[in-house]
């Protein structure tokens, strides 16, 4: 039986060996360059963000959106970072403590070339004055709350038309204080262009909204339930003067439909 041939040895490829080496000096040369490039960008003075540790804001951050929130709190965030390269500046992370400044609902951070740093803010919007209790007392104090249950500070000289909503508390959540939000609002919704009537709103249990309006020039608090809000409101107000003549109270349960309960 005949011997099989033997395997001839593969022959050396000067053209391949001559692209692997070509290719990898390529490669070489460019994680170099890209090296040189980058250290170049962290170093050269053209691209440091210049900010006079005197004044207030630095010239180099741009601020966009900002209207409320606390511009020197904005900028003490990039204080850090005077005198660095804008390239060696952790984008990520000042967002992050960005959205952590009163207002700030959202936020985006950006490089402008050469040493710029551009802040865009998208801020919160408020729904109602939330009337929080000072602790151990029956006084309240005033801050604003927005649809998420976010707690926000009054700005100075500015006006908001809004109702004030009651059974908000600092020591709830904000899913919790969302949640009370969200019913003042279906509220508000239901009553339709009746709500501007309404002054304030009492939400500490959702399934029992009270809120407190004007009827023929008196204050007067109504318990409303969960439902059925105004066709309740309705027929409260169309009944109101003759209730008037029977009784001087200012505290009606309307939870049921039938009936109007003085309280």
């Amino acid at each position: 039986m005949p011997k099989p041939p033997e395997p001839k040895a593969p022959k050396f490829s000067w053209s391949l060996a001559g692209r692997i080496v070509l290719w990898a000096g390529l490669c070489a040369g460019l994680a170099f360059g890209g090296i040189e490039v980058h250290s170049f960008m962290l170093s050269d003075s053209r691209f440091a963000l210049h900010c006079d540790p005197r004044a207030v804001s630095c010239a180099d951050i741009e601020v966009h959106g900002a209207v409320h929130s606390n511009m020197a709190r904005i900028q003490g965030i990039f204080a850090q970072d005077a005198g660095k390269s804008v390239f060696d500046i952790p984008l990520a992370e000042r967002r992050r403590h960005l959205l952590a400044v009163d207002w700030v609902r959202e936020a985006s951070v950006m490089r402008i070339w050469p040493n710029r740093i551009s802040i865009t803010i998208a801020e919160r919007v408020p729904v109602a004055f939330a009337s929080l209790p000072i602790g151990g007392s029956n006084r309240h104090w005033l801050a604003l709350i927005d649809d998420q249950g976010v707690l926000l500070t009054l700005p100075p000289r500015t006006r908001f038309p809004l109702p004030v909503l009651s059974g908000i508390t600092e020591d709830q959540s904000e899913p919790e204080r969302q949640k009370r939000v969200e019913a003042m609002q279906h509220l508000l919704a239901d009553l339709g262009p009746q709500a501007k009537e309404i002054s304030e709103i009492n939400a500490a249990t959702v399934e029992d909204m009270r809120i407190v309006t004007a009827a023929n020039g008196h204050a007067v608090e109504l318990w409303l339930g969960d439902q059925h809000f105004r066709s309740r409101y309705q027929n409260f107000m169309n009944h109101y003067r003759e209730m008037r003549q029977d009784s001087d109270s200012a505290v009606f349960d309307l939870r049921l439909d039938d009936r109007i309960l003085v309280r």
